[in-house]
Order: C-alpha cells, then sequence, then structure tokens
C-alpha cells in the first residue's frame, strides 16, 4: 500500500514540474525579442531641401545611409510632380546605428542644419513642402525631440519661436532616383543652389563655435 502511494506521488510531482518546464519555456519563445543598440534604426526629419538635409546628415559617423523623400501626408505614393498638393514635406530617412551615434545626437545635428523658426519653408524655398518637422517612432524619441526643441527655446539662441512640427510617425516614400546622393551626382549644381540658398551663410553665422547640447534634464521632461 505503501509502495502504490509513494508511486502515485511521484507521478504527480513528475507532472507538475514537466508543466511547469514547458510553460516557462513557452514563455522564453514568446517574449518579444529586444532591438539592439548596434542594429540600424531609422529617424526621420524635414528640413527645407531633402538634398541639403541628406548630404548633411550623411558627413557622420554612424550613419550608413540617408533616403529623400516625402512623408507627412495622406496621398499615397507621392512625386515630385505632385508633391505640392499631396500634403507631404521634402523628408529624409536617417539610418544610423546608436551604438555609434545617438538619437539626442541626430536632433543637435538636425537643428544646425537649417533656420527651425521659419514655418514658411527653408531659405529661398518657400511653402509648406519645405517647411521643419521632425516624426517620432516611438515615446523615447517623442521625449527627446520635444525637450530638445524647449531647451532650444529656452536658451534665447532665436529671437522668435521654434516653428519645427514634432509629429507621430506616417509612412515615407522615397524619392525619385535622380533625387538620391543629388550632391554627388549633380555636384556643381548643387553647389551653385546650396550657395545662391544662404543656408551655410544662415548656419555659419548662427552656430560658429557654439556646440551645445540642447537637451532639457530628465527631470524636467517628464513633466
Amino acid at each position: 500500500m505503501n509502495k502504490i502511494l509513494l508511486f502515485s506521488l511521484s507521478l504527480i510531482l513528475l507532472t507538475v514540474f514537466t508543466s511547469l518546464a514547458v510553460s516557462q519555456n513557452d514563455s522564453d519563445t514568446t517574449e518579444a525579442p529586444m532591438m539592439s543598440s548596434s542594429e540600424v534604426h531609422k529617424a526621420y526629419f524635414a528640413g527645407g531641401c531633402f538634398w541639403c538635409v541628406e548630404s548633411d546628415y550623411e558627413k557622420h559617423e554612424g550613419i550608413t545611409d540617408v533616403i529623400s523623400g516625402y512623408m507627412g501626408g495622406t496621398t499615397e505614393n507621392p512625386t515630385y510632380q505632385t508633391l505640392k498638393n499631396s500634403g507631404h514635406r521634402e523628408a529624409v530617412e536617417v539610418h544610423y546605428i546608436p551604438d555609434e551615434i545617438s538619437y539626442q545626437e541626430l536632433l543637435d545635428i538636425f537643428w544646425r542644419l537649417h533656420d527651425p523658426t521659419d514655418a514658411d519653408g527653408s531659405f529661398v524655398d518657400k511653402g509648406f513642402v519645405y517647411s521643419s518637422a521632425i516624426w517620432y517612432n516611438n515615446e523615447m524619441e517623442q521625449t527627446l525631440a520635444e525637450g530638445s526643441k524647449a531647451a532650444l527655446e529656452a536658451s534665447g539662441k532665436f529671437d522668435t519661436s521654434i516653428a519645427t512640427e514634432i509629429l507621430p510617425f506616417k509612412p515615407f516614400t522615397a524619392a525619385e532616383d535622380y533625387h538620391q546622393d543629388y550632391h554627388k551626382k549633380s555636384t556643381a549644381r548643387y553647389k551653385y543652389y546650396r550657395f545662391g540658398s544662404g543656408r551655410d551663410q544662415f548656419i555659419n553665422r548662427t552656430w560658429k563655435g557654439d556646440d551645445t547640447v540642447y537637451q532639457l534634464p530628465e527631470n524636467m521632461m517628464d513633466d
């Protein structure tokens, strides 16, 4: 009788331990994978002519690619010819490795490559299509972008308010091939356009010698 009881208890314990092990294994396999900071991430910005924004971002280490395109509107499959009435802006998709360059550093670069106070375009290019924007992929990017904008606003760097919009992600459409790496494909025309736009003159006048990181303290960004 004791042997039968002992055998039964052993079977019960074995069943319990087996069920726990299977449950643990199932939990491990269904857990969402974490993105590595060594993987390529994507960030989205609009700062006027995408030829110039693309060129400026490509100069920095940790950025693996920059794609010119269209973003923010509701029209599907926008093109350069239909852009004006599509609700989209000229934008760039920045591919970067967070282990080598942070999202905060991308924001610092962004503020320095255009005039973020111009609500009506960018330098010689006027209209909504060329206005300034940041699109965030998640809450972390939203917090950093809003904190960075607030810090720049509070710094008194500009006499007028920052016009850059901070918006949730919307689909990005790559521009036509002839727009990609325009500064390399049509170097002379690009340089002529860029000089004539006044972009570099503005950047040099505004940012020369200023290496400030525009980021609110963490406790203020949570308010």
